[in-house]
């Protein structure tokens, strides 16, 4: 093949030149406009949209958001006040909601109702009054309360029509509307956990990055603790932590006491995770070069080696969560955990520790349902967090 330019002599130098033209990837890759979005994402875009696929834990996600934002105002979701008694309507099964009265459209409204009691089995009975409409007022006044504590108020977001009754999840045997005493159970219940993991989120993270770091004797004396603190039972264990608390105590005691206890017996499992762990990633070569420049221990845990890893921790402690909570109603509806007056889905599920009660009113088991479906959700939030942890499968 000829060509115009002569070969150079042997030995001389070839020529050659620096293009000064900035390099621009977009040009040599030719990528698509959605092909950069992906590439040129950050790691939490990423597993956002990893969890977004994740259709149940996306709603499960929304559920629990919008249960723990309830929890701020329940004062003003709940029906009535906390300690509100009703004396004509004790043991009153759960009303329905209507819309059409007679064909025609009224609105939310509940029917009245009379109460008459039969003396063979002393059992009250309620029948609807159908000629009695009651309807529904919404961002109305009704019982007073403090909100939070701290503030008097009495705007409800849905209350009873004027000399009405409104028992949606029916009343207990004092007269009190389950319903609102649900809604003001969540805030226990549902922040004990997230106090609970706190703690036992410290205590993992701590003794188990120590125990993966360092290893040697520290490492075997946490292993040991974590395995006798396993083959324990949990309830008998759960049961005789809580009964040596006074009964002295106030209530606001008694709820830290408790949050304590689930605390320390639940940061085993997630120390030992923090553990195998570390023992993979302090054989990096970053680690080593962070030691070369002078860095701590607890430096290189904190900046280098658990961030690594926090997504899955995150998705270990949404799932130690439901544990939690499960704890605390298991020792309030044995009468070990949380006492009156403080209110909990546990507290109230005492209530129908007899079978007697179980068969007349059975209404007084809802309170399971927002456990049930709590824990649900937590569950379903956890898999896909755990799944969007590592994106790139």
């Amino acid at each position: 093949m000829k060509t115009d330019s002569p070969l150079p002599a042997p030995g001389a130098p070839l020529e050659h030149y620096v293009s000064s033209t900035p390099f621009d990837l977009q040009s040599v890759e030719a990528m698509t406009v959605e092909q950069s979005k992906v590439f040129q994402a950050s790691q939490l875009r990423l597993m956002w949209w990893k969890f977004r696929m994740h259709r149940l834990a996306l709603v499960s996600g929304i559920f629990l958001v919008v249960l723990y934002f309830g929890i701020l105002i329940c004062e003003f979701l709940a029906p009535y006040n906390l300690h509100t008694r009703n004396m004509d309507y004790i043991y009153s099964p759960p009303q329905q909601v209507h819309l059409f009265h007679n064909g025609q459209f009224v609105g939310p409204f509940v029917y009245g109702r009379q109460m008459t009691l039969d003396m063979d089995t002393l059992k009250r009975n309620y029948i609807d009054n159908q000629d009695d409409v009651q309807r529904l007022r919404f961002f109305c006044k009704a019982d007073s309360y403090r909100f939070w504590g701290l503030i008097e108020g009495d705007r409800h977001f849905v209350c009873a029509a004027e000399n009405g009754q409104l028992f949606l999840a029916g009343t207990d045997r004092l007269g009190r509307d389950v319903l609102s005493r649900m809604i003001y159970g969540a805030r226990i219940s549902l922040t004990i956990g997230l106090v609970g993991i706190s703690f036992s989120f410290l205590l993992g993270i701590v003794i188990g990055g120590l125990a993966g770091y360092h290893g040697g004797i520290f490492d075997l004396i946490v292993q040991r603790i974590i395995e006798v603190l396993q083959s324990i039972p949990s309830i008998p264990l759960w049961l005789a932590l809580a009964a040596i608390m006074p009964i002295t105590w106030s209530p606001i005691l008694i709820y830290f006491g408790i949050t304590v206890i689930l605390g320390v017996l639940d940061w085993t499992g997630l120390a030992r995770a923090v553990r195998s762990k570390l023992l993979a990633l302090r054989e990096e070569d970053y680690v080593l070069a962070a030691q070369l420049m002078g860095a701590g221990s607890s430096r290189i845990i904190r900046r280098h080696l658990i961030p690594g890893f926090m997504s899955h921790l995150i998705a270990t402690a949404t799932l130690s969560i439901p544990g939690m909570i499960l704890g605390e109603t298991a020792l309030s509806f044995l009468g070990l955990g949380l006492r009156a007056p403080i209110t909990s889905w546990g507290i109230l599920l005492t209530e129908a520790r007899s079978v007697s009660v179980i068969a007349f009113y059975p209404w007084l088991l809802l309170p399971m349902l927002p456990v049930i479906l709590v824990i649900m959700a937590f569950n379903f939030l956890g898999d896909g967090l755990r799944d969007a942890a590592d994106p790139y499968k």
